[in-house]
């Protein structure tokens, strides 16, 4: 069963994206936005070997660079991810 992990807090801040990368599955992926744009910069998230996205509007407003092992998505897209992914987890 795959899982939508959507992370909104800086993973500079607290362990929330620490912990969602301990429990991520193969068929998992990981949403940042909000302050959670900022994993783009945690090497562990490369690492894992997750699919990663990336709220743009959130990833533009911090003035980003889109990672090549990442993609973007807009509302929309988040709302079509909500949707491909059998259950979504907000880490709050």
């Amino acid at each position: 069963m795959s899982t939508l992990h959507v992370v909104s807090h800086s993973p500079f801040s607290d362990n929330r994206l620490d912990s969602c990368l301990r429990i991520c599955g193969a068929e998992d992926a990981i949403l940042l936005c909000g302050d959670g744009a900022y994993g783009l910069h945690a090497p562990a998230l490369h690492t894992k070997g997750v699919k990663v996205f990336v709220l743009a509007e959130d990833m533009q407003a911090r003035n980003l660079p889109l990672p090549d092992w990442a993609d973007s998505v807009d509302y929309p897209g988040f709302v079509q991810l909500s949707l491909d992914y059998d259950k979504v987890n907000s880490w709050l």
